[in-house]
């Protein structure tokens, strides 16, 4: 098992980190002012500039499509960078240290999960019409999972209906934290939903490409996590009323939709793990300047025994949630997504968690500026959260990894459990 970064990786982390120095930072204020100006403007949802002035600059450093591996790009006929898991979680981790960053380099969520999957299980019309212009920035688009009706931790407990009828599928159904569907550009959904109630618990499920302006399709509010909504981006409540689309922009086929949800996730947790490590590795940068810079009580806040403990534990934490989610990417490289399937549960529960504790104790060093938007702290608190529940709340990963664990020495439990399939961004 070997963890040193390959030489295509550590070219890229260089030119990741000159880019970042170079473009990001110093353009976080300018990101913010203007999306308050936005606000002031009634164009809250409206595209920053600040981002789309910075995405050809990213193309001209040879920075678009990273995530996009090696399997996915032969099967789709586009071109990305071309690396493994294992290649590509350094290069997240560095994007994560900005929150809006990874789409300046077309890294974001939810379409890098949406182009995988469509280049994977897409037909070629349904690839020419969307997978292209996502890989190449001209759009957006979303993932139509999660419902408020019902415990999405188990999406055997989905009730939207996809039923055909003659040469179209009709869907009805409402859904919630759909992440992306309020910006403007989203111009398509993959929504999964039941095509046949009878079947057996895991076939009854199907996925499906929607173009966003298909009548029927309606967004009805964005909501908020601790206050932030993430415009432009955003996380929206929506209905599907009546919503006809072609039979052939189902996926793959009826009852497949686990099958799919289960080769979209696996990738997707790695990038959500290492961009939260980022922003951990961020937050412990925050906590040193700081601690480093006021002096409460006759000597400097990095002088003080529990500032030294919580700097050496949050480089311990994080260090060891790094390794985990590498060992997890390397896994899934040598062996696939099922074999790694205790590793990649284990790092949604361990990467969010670390990252809340060091952006916790960054936050405290900071006092009452921590709290504010003077520094990303507690926006970053607020991502850091929600990554508890989305691609699966703690608690179902903790099951399914003592059930494995168990299953190593009896036979009451199922060994063979499915990785779970939960909510995703």
């Amino acid at each position: 098992m070997d963890f040193d970064y390959s030489a295509r990786t550590r070219e890229l982390q260089q030119k990741l980190l000159r880019f970042m120095d170079a473009h990001i930072y110093p353009n976080e204020l300018a990101y913010q002012q203007e999306l308050q100006a936005n606000t002031v403007a009634g164009k809250r949802w409206m595209p920053l500039q600040t981002i789309e002035t910075l995405k050809p600059k990213a193309r001209e450093a040879g920075l678009w499509n990273l995530f996009l591996p090696v399997d996915t790009a032969e099967q789709s006929g586009y071109s990305g960078a071309g690396l493994t898991n294992q290649e590509y979680a350094p290069l997240a981790e560095i994007m994560g240290r900005v929150t809006w960053a990874s789409e300046v380099f077309n890294c974001s969520a939810p379409d890098t999960g949406n182009m995988e999957t469509l280049a994977r299980y897409g037909s070629d019309a349904i690839k020419q019409r969307w997978l292209k212009p996502l890989l190449e920035g001209q759009i957006r688009s979303a993932f139509a999972m999660t419902e408020p009706a019902v415990a999405s931790s188990d999406a055997t407990n989905i009730e939207t209906r996809i039923e055909r009828d003659g040469d179209s599928y009709v869907i009805n159904g409402r859904k919630w934290w759909i992440s992306g569907a309020g910006d403007p550009r989203c111009q398509v959904y993959i929504t999964m939903g039941k095509t046949d109630p009878q079947a057996p618990r895991h076939a009854q499920q199907s996925m499906i490409v929607v173009p966003a302006d298909t009548p029927g399709v309606k967004v009805l509010r964005p909501l908020t996590v601790f206050g932030y909504d993430d415009a432009p981006h955003g996380h929206m409540e929506m209905v599907f009323e009546n919503v006809r689309v072609p039979a052939d922009h189902i996926l793959l086929g009826e009852g497949r939709g686990f099958e799919i949800a289960q080769g979209r996730l696996g990738p997707g947790r790695i990038h959500h793990c290492m961009r939260l490590i980022g922003q951990a590795e961020r937050a412990l940068e925050y906590m040193c300047r700081r601690a480093l810079a006021r002096t409460p009580f006759g000597k400097p806040l990095a002088e003080q025994t529990v500032t030294q403990e919580r700097i050496a534990e949050a480089r311990c934490r994080i260090d060891m949630a790094r390794l985990l989610t590498l060992k997890a990417a390397w896994m899934m490289d040598m062996a696939g997504n099922k074999a790694a399937r205790t590793e990649i549960a284990m790092i949604k529960v361990v990467a969010p968690s670390m990252a809340l504790q060091v952006i916790d104790w960054a936050m405290q060093v900071h006092g009452a500026g921590g709290l504010c938007e003077d520094f990303p702290l507690a926006y970053h608190y607020a991502n850091a959260r929600t990554l508890r529940f989305a691609d699966g709340p703690d608690e179902v990963h903790r099951n399914a990894i003592a059930k494995w664990e168990l299953g190593k020495y009896g036979e009451t439990l199922d060994r063979h459990a499915e990785p779970p399939v939960t909510r995703g961004c």
